[in-house]
């Protein structure tokens, strides 16, 4: 009873996290446009937040290491917190530059600490549970924090404070978690020749979806607000998009499971292609039409990059998920910051519309480069492929999601190999070296 407990505490925190975290993004967006930020700013706004966060996924573990779990979480929490206030304090496209990529670094960090302690109470035959059941409420989180502006509106302080209440809020279940200090954080480590020999389907698709995701999550709100949405319809509009993609992972990746992945993957980058250019082409005042598009992009877009996770996994040696997934995961960041900055200067040189001629154009590539691959190399048997796991949005997931994803089961030695080279406690390597006998067995 005590572990549920400890679970549904740690559940607790890190949906307030996801709901401070999706409030705050959608905001500086609208907020930033209606400020009359150029749009270069705006993109460079999330490029901030992508640096910011590919950058506390490779630290933290380095800040944990030095002062534990706990302070460093509270150190996250708490310069999380104020940073969302100085944006309402410091009104500046060049300083909220800086504060996002400072938020990302910090939202990086308490993600990752929250999801360490998952995988700690967490075993072999509850990581599916865990691991499912935290994905739905981050993403049920993050998508009722972005219907949350339609409240709050995006005018005055109402929407920073409850942004900078929800980040110290996050900080209380894990600060009173009688549960011992997890293992060390894990680290993603580029391994990019493995990588490409692996899947160069899955390293294309983690860039483009990157650049795809990165431009419209940072921009669709400034498209939206162009096109005469106030703020309760673009929170309406992403959460349609939101809610779309989710409930689309398990269909497509079911069906990923059952036929050659990269037909979906064609299908899907083909489809998402498709409404971009419709968008570019009719260029949808506010209303119904657009809602509808929107909908459709985000059930084709959304689940494109965790079923290109799922396709490297399908060709992965044994016991090498954790690098593979740490390795896409890089490549996405990447992606996840340029695409704003390309896609915002071509707002500005041509249409708000432009925003879909970098999706269609990046989701196309997807399409195009699955189709030239399939006659190359064959697929894996479905028999002997590792069931679709559905992930959150890809803007958030951090190494640590990755250990706790249920197909890294029985890769704890390895995931000792990209952690960070802390002072691991003997006792615990004996412990992995045991396992790891007993599963080989050697024992």
């Amino acid at each position: 009873m005590a572990s549920v407990v400890k679970i549904y505490a740690l559940f607790l925190g890190s949906a307030l996290l996801m709901f401070g975290g999706g409030l705050q993004g959608l905001l500086l967006s609208v907020r930033g446009a209606e400020e009359n930020f150029s749009l270069l700013a705006l993109g460079l706004i999330g490029t901030g937040w992508s640096v910011g966060f590919v950058a506390g996924s490779i630290a933290v573990p380095l800040i944990v290491r030095n002062v534990g779990h706990i302070r460093a979480f509270s150190v996250m929490a708490a310069i999380g917190t104020v940073t969302i206030l100085l944006n309402l304090l410091w009104i500046n496209d060049v300083g909220w530059i800086v504060l996002r990529a400072l938020s990302g670094f910090c939202f990086a960090g308490a993600a990752m600490i929250v999801e360490s302690w998952l995988n700690e109470v967490s075993d072999n035959k509850s990581r599916g549970t865990i691991f499912s059941i935290y994905v739905t409420i981050n993403l049920a989180a993050s998508t009722v924090g972005q219907m949350a502006m339609s409240i709050t509106g995006t005018a005055g302080y109402l929407p920073f404070v409850i942004g900078a209440i929800s980040f110290i809020c996050a900080l209380m279940p894990p600060a009173l978690t009688s549960s011992p200090q997890p293992r060390p954080l894990a680290s993603a480590k580029l391994d990019l020749p493995l990588l490409i020999k692996t899947s160069p389907v899955a390293a294309v698709a983690a860039f483009c979806c990157g650049m795809a995701n990165g431009a419209f999550g940072t921009l669709a709100p400034v498209y939206g607000y162009e096109q005469g949405l106030d703020a309760a319809g673009i929170a309406l509009l992403f959460a349609i998009a939101a809610i779309a993609g989710a409930v689309s992972q398990i269909p497509f990746g079911r069906l990923s499971d059952r036929i050659d992945r990269r037909l979906v993957m064609i299908g899907l980058g083909s489809f998402s292609a498709l409404v971009g250019v419709l968008i570019v082409i009719i260029n949808p005042a506010a209303g119904w039409v657009m809602y509808v598009l929107f909908a459709l992009y985000g059930l084709a877009a959304n689940p494109l990059y965790p079923i290109a996770v799922a396709h490297a996994n399908d060709f992965a040696s044994d016991g090498n998920f954790a690098k593979i997934a740490g390795g896409m995961l890089l490549i996405l960041g990447i992606g996840l910051a340029i695409g704003p900055a390309v896609a915002s200067m071509l707002m500005s040189s041509i249409t708000p519309a432009a925003l879909f001629i970098v999706t269609a154009l990046f989701h196309a590539v997807v399409a195009g480069f699955a189709f030239l691959r399939m006659r190359v190399r064959k697929s894996v048997d479905a028999a002997e492929r590792a069931p679709f796991q559905p992930m959150g949005n890809d803007k958030q997931v951090t190494p640590e999601s990755l250990v706790l994803d249920p197909r890294a089961d029985g890769e704890m030695t390895d995931v000792v190999v990209i952690r960070t080279e802390a002072a691991v406690p003997e006792e615990l390597i004996e412990t992995l070296e045991t396992r790891s006998d007993v599963q080989n067995g050697t024992a």
